[in-house]
């Protein structure tokens, strides 16, 4: 029995393989039992009470503790891993369909230009003058909102007359008038 135990870890006899250990056991025993012919035939053997000796009982709890510590990293890293995976899966997944769409959007809005253009240059085959004028006051419609106030200074004044006031309140008659007047 010592020699079976001792060719194992204590852990392990103490614990998962405590059967394992009973069988070689009752194995050898019959063994040498039978050759020697005594008659005797063993049904089992139990370990009943598995308890280190006392003077290494302190090694065996320090590494049963760090058996257990071991397994709780473990245990926590595999948390972690079932937890980080997926999310970067998930946002792996999010990003392409992003750039699904992206391109999507790209390639339609090209293709919706193109077809703009192709209208636009019919118009303009057919009427040149009439499209040229309307793109122009289509432009000027676009970028003057942009440009904020515009002021009229007169020479020899002192302060600027704004003549847009876009966005604020209407301005009032007096204002006007004086507008049209430096005109």
């Amino acid at each position: 029995m010592r020699r079976i135990v001792g060719n194992n870890l204590g852990s392990d006899v103490l614990t998962e393989k405590r059967v394992q250990v009973a069988q070689a056991a009752r194995e050898e025993i019959q063994e040498i039992l039978t050759g020697f012919d005594m008659g005797v035939h063993i049904q089992t053997v139990e370990l009943q009470d598995v308890t280190p000796p006392e003077p290494v009982k302190p090694a065996f709890n320090e590494v049963n503790e760090a058996e257990q510590e071991r397994e709780r990293v473990i245990n926590e890293a595999e948390k972690q891993r079932n937890q980080v995976i997926p999310r970067a899966q998930g946002e792996a997944q999010q990003m392409i369909e992003e750039a699904e769409a992206y391109r999507a959007t790209r390639v339609n809005g090209a293709l919706g230009e193109v077809e703009r253009f192709k209208s636009i240059y019919e118009e303009y085959r057919n009427a040149p003058e009439v499209t040229r004028r309307r793109m122009y006051l289509e432009m000027i419609d676009q970028v003057l909102p942009a440009l904020g106030k515009i002021y009229v200074v007169e020479e020899g004044g002192t302060q600027p007359i704004p003549l847009l006031n876009l966005g604020e309140r209407p301005l009032p008659l007096r204002v006007l008038q004086q507008a049209e007047e430096v005109q």
